[in-house]
């Protein structure tokens, strides 16, 4: 049989506690923030000359000329 077959009170005994010492901020959580919102602004730019593309694409002639 398995030893991880637990039944009865033994599920309901008294637990290890678990201590944290010390959590050290991470940089990484920084620069991964800093990666989405470089994201961010780059695709708001491709849109907005998507967008300007287009509108010079539809509207050029009489825009233009």
């Amino acid at each position: 049989m398995s030893q991880h077959n637990i039944s009865g009170s033994e599920v309901f005994g008294p637990k290890p506690g678990v201590m944290l010492r010390s959590v050290k901020t991470s940089g990484l959580r920084r620069k991964r923030a800093a990666r989405t919102w470089a994201a961010f602004i780059a695709g708001a730019v491709v849109a907005v000359a998507g967008g300007a593309i287009a509108m010079a694409a539809v509207f050029g002639s009489t825009l233009f000329g």
